[in-house]
């Protein structure tokens, strides 16, 4: 019993990965699409501010339909930095209802 718990533990520890916990599938895949196309600008944690872009926690699915496949915002939004550094990505066009999961 003394080494069944630890040996235990140990095994959940490793089964769970570098998953953030309770994220839903569609949310993890796109905690990974976000790791993966935008911390190089966003910090890893999307609620804090990152080297070039601003804290992205809480994006509407229409904002990053906007942002990051044609370059733009959503009518009526309001930017958090008025700049226009962020390139489209339209490879991440597949994913973004993953993205949005995993933001909101």
């Amino acid at each position: 019993m003394r080494v069944a718990l630890p040996l235990a533990a140990a095994l959940a520890l490793a089964v769970s990965g570098c998953s953030e916990r309770g994220l839903s599938p569609s949310a993890e895949r796109g905690r990974q699409v976000y790791l993966a196309q935008c911390t190089a600008c966003h910090n890893t944690d999307p609620g804090q501010p990152g080297s070039v872009g601003p804290p992205v926690r809480g994006s509407s699915r229409a904002l990053l339909e906007a942002k990051v496949l044609s370059g733009t915002y959503p009518p009526g939004y309001t930017p958090k930095r008025p700049t226009k550094v962020m390139v489209p990505l339209p490879a991440v066009a597949p994913e973004i209802a993953a993205l949005a999961d995993y933001l909101r």
